[in-house]
């Protein structure tokens, strides 16, 4: 599609800013939208002037449905809850939607692939190139490397991080236990106390928090005499982005369906 407009639904959070920020400068693309909680301090305030661009005519607003026909792809990096209160107005117009949004519980991710039998939904955890070369560097070293060797995950995230651990390392945990043919249920553990001795098999996973840390994430392989470190560092949240934006591009005018893998995008 050539021209594409997009509403940012939570345009104001730390990521909505950045998104918003690089599709000002992407041709392409057309802010048609900006989303925000009922009672937030900037309503009605232009989108333009809001991250410190020029005044574009187009007003924050808190109401999906008021302003959900003039886009082609929501964007949406908010919570699950107000996500899925989104997802069903866009089922109702026919409109694509790209979900970077995390912490979902398993009753609430079918809802989301159910809404992929309407439109087209693309969803993924992290939306940068590089974490999803990890993705998939991830689950070929688990496929080659033998289950002697033990796997740990921990990921470090800023201080206002609600969910944990990261929709990024409950992914990679995934990736490692399909891999091995098990279910991250039976062998995951997270984080360790107490007198405990490792069990075969296991796979940990732990939650760093702290200061202004935008993201790492590393998962280690070890096992007698050597050990494996595959580790992705993010600089800046404009690696989110950037991804999120080429997801947009990638969905829009697509068919139905769920769609998550950003290596093709």
């Amino acid at each position: 599609m050539k021209n594409i407009n997009i509403i940012i639904s939570g345009y104001c959070g730390k990521m909505g800013r950045r998104i918003a920020a690089l599709a000002f400068k992407d041709e392409q693309l057309k802010i048609v939208g900006g989303l925000e909680n009922k009672g937030h301090s900037l309503l009605d305030k232009d989108i333009g002037e809001i991250i410190g661009e020029e005044k574009v005519d187009v007003y924050l607003k808190d109401n999906l449905e008021e302003i959900v026909e003039a886009c082609n792809v929501l964007v949406e990096f908010t919570s699950p809850q107000a996500t899925l209160e989104h997802l069903e107005i866009a089922k109702r117009f026919k409109k694509a939607v790209v979900i970077g949004t995390t912490g979902w519980r398993d009753e609430q991710r079918k809802k989301i692939d159910d809404a992929g039998k309407d439109i087209p939904v693309f969803i993924s955890p992290n939306m940068s190139q590089g974490v999803n070369l990890l993705f998939d560097l991830t689950e070929e070293t688990a496929r080659r490397l033998s289950k002697d060797y033990d796997v740990e995950i921990t990921e470090f995230h800023h201080k206002f991080k609600k969910d944990a651990p990261s929709g990024t390392a409950r992914k990679l945990a995934k990736i490692v236990a399909e891999a091995r043919n098990k279910e991250i249920e039976e062998i995951g553990v997270y984080g360790r106390k107490g007198m405990t001795l490792r069990a075969k098999g296991e796979i940990g996973i732990h939650s760093l928090r702290g200061g202004d840390v935008v993201g790492e994430h590393k998962v280690i392989f070890v096992a007698e005499g050597e050990r494996i470190e595959l580790v992705h560092r993010a600089h800046s949240r404009d690696a989110f982005a950037r991804g999120a934006l080429a997801a947009v591009k990638f969905i829009a005018g697509k068919e139905k369906g769920i769609y998550h893998k950003i290596s093709n995008v």
